[in-house]
């Protein structure tokens, strides 16, 4: 199917709601369905500012059972008897107060990675307050991860990669990490994140414990972490960052330089 034709997709938005009687919720995830192939396809809030944005609704939030819902949603739709639909109407019916979901809304697009970014930024992500009219905040995860994506798409290789692979596959049960791009080549994985710089330092860390850990496992693999500018020598944070990476083997493909970075991966994809 080509990427350029409008496509028809469904989404609900999935609210905590810890307090039903002062009417307390807080968006944490999109649930975007599509019709076509009967899938679902799930993206739930996992950056510290989201949990610590969480925290000031509810200190005692259940952050681990969110941490572990969307593994645990997309193991159901897989397994149901009528696949995603069949679990949308199921959730509808069972969900408890604690988690709800919002009316079903239509929505036309030509990728679905794509707009499952754009539904998240738009209706889950913490607002990262700016003047009226700006773009997306590009220091962001979620803004580093949608600039990849259309880069990816517009190079021809995003079909070619498997996206939010899950680091409990190579480090521990439970591990909520989702390495958000990978790919294969002649033998060779490869596993591409993105991290901001600007923003929360364990990110690189979590990424480099986890790079540790697959090349125990796998002989021949090579990590790469998208971030949104390179490192400054002047800044304490990115050296430190930068640093995490070289111990670790992981390149750093600054966004201004993530057209070179396609250009290398597609022959090797092709």
């Amino acid at each position: 199917m080509s990427e350029e034709r409008l496509q028809t997709f469904t989404y609900r938005i999935l609210r905590y709601t810890p307090n039903l009687i002062r009417d307390e919720w807080i968006n944490v995830g999109v649930l975007l369905h599509d019709p076509a192939r009967n899938s679902l396809h799930v993206r739930l809030i996992e950056e510290d500012e989201a949990f610590a944005r969480l925290r000031k609704l509810r200190y005692d939030a259940e952050e681990s059972l969110l941490r572990a819902l969307q593994s645990d949603l997309e193991a159901q739709a897989s397994g149901h008897p009528e696949g995603a639909a069949g679990l949308l109407k199921h959730l509808d019916d069972t969900l408890s107060n604690l988690l709800q979901l919002s009316p079903q809304r239509a929505v036309l697009s030509q990728n679905l990675e794509s707009e499952l970014e754009r539904l998240y930024a738009d209706h889950v992500a913490p607002p990262s307050y700016r003047p009226r009219g700006a773009v997306e905040a590009a220091d962001t995860r979620a803004g580093i991860r949608a600039q990849a994506i259309e880069n990816f798409r517009r190079g021809g290789i995003f079909r070619r990669m498997q996206l939010g692979v899950r680091a409990a596959e190579y480090t521990f049960p439970g591990d909520p990490l989702r390495i958000d791009f990978a790919w294969r080549s002649n033998g060779t994985r490869g596993f591409v994140h993105t991290v901001a710089l600007a923003r929360d330092p364990r990110q690189a860390k979590e990424f480099a414990f986890t790079a540790e850990r697959i090349r125990a496992r796998v002989a021949d693999c090579r990590f790469s972490a998208i971030t949104e500018t390179e490192p400054k020598r002047d800044n304490d944070r990115h050296q430190f960052v930068a640093q995490v990476f070289a111990e670790q083997k992981i390149e750093i493909v600054p966004v201004p330089r993530l057209d070179d970075f396609t250009n290398r991966l597609r022959p090797m994809l092709q």
